[in-house]
């Protein structure tokens, strides 16, 4: 059965890791991981205006972290402090009012967890937050370690099945990765199972209305609707990661 989410003030969003390095050019690209980003969009639109937080977790290496092959470790460098690689993807519309969580800032010590050596969890509940929507990347990594934390210490979570990407190192990492956040109790939505709380239509167009902003007439909305182009990110694929 189909299940609705209604978005609240006890509701969070948390954007793992959708930086320069990992999308499309980027030292460590993951597969299709700009076509999260517009997804995303929309979700920041609808936590907007349900006055929800906004949460950005983002790798933020020293030169000389362990995890780099230079030390030793299985990735190539990447999200290097205060480097065009680690800063936010330009696409990605995150709000002023976005809390940035870096991590993984330990060179001696490997982070995949927004919740590894940070204060989110702290920064969760200061914000009265009792459930977290959780996208971005990678879906076998950094999501998947994000959401399993978030669970052992007792939040709810709604991992948000159109808005990840996996890097499947190994053949279905991506897929066993959300069955593993299912199996700890994480529940799955898309776009569509998100009740839009002003209950404006329709939060899957990139061009919808800002926050702030006056809403389109009907006129307008179908006039922006039949010139947008129809992007790949439309298709909803739960496994890909």
């Amino acid at each position: 059965m189909k299940k609705d989410f209604s978005v609240g003030k006890t509701d969070a969003l948390i954007i793992v890791d959708v930086q320069n390095d990992f999308c499309h050019g980027g030292a460590l690209p993951v597969p299709e991981g700009d076509q999260v980003i517009p997804v995303l969009n929309d979700y920041i639109i609808l936590f907007g205006k349900a006055n929800a937080g906004v949460f950005a977790t983002r790798d933020w290496h020293p030169p000389n972290h362990v995890s780099f092959k230079t030390r030793g470790g299985r990735w190539s460098p990447h999200c290097v402090q205060n480097t065009e690689g680690a800063d936010f993807h330009p696409d990605l519309k995150l709000p002023n009012s976005a809390t940035i969580v870096s991590k993984a800032m330990d060179p001696l010590k490997d982070a995949y967890s927004g919740f590894d050596g940070t204060e989110l969890a702290t920064l969760l509940r200061m914000q009265s937050a009792a459930r977290v929507f959780v996208g971005g990347l990678a879906t076998d990594y950094c999501v998947k370690h994000t959401v399993l934390d978030a669970r052992k210490l007792g939040f709810e979570v709604v991992l948000l099945s159109d808005a990840i990407a996996g890097i499947n190192a190994e053949p279905s990492d991506a897929a066993k990765a959300i069955n593993e956040m299912v199996e700890s109790g994480a529940e799955q939505a898309t776009l569509a199972d998100v009740l839009d709380p002003l209950g404006l239509p329709p939060h899957g167009d990139p061009d919808a209305e800002r926050l702030g902003e006056k809403p389109l007439s009907k006129f307008e909305t179908k006039k922006k609707a039949r010139m947008r182009p129809r992007g790949p990110y439309k298709k909803i694929r739960t496994e890909r990661g």
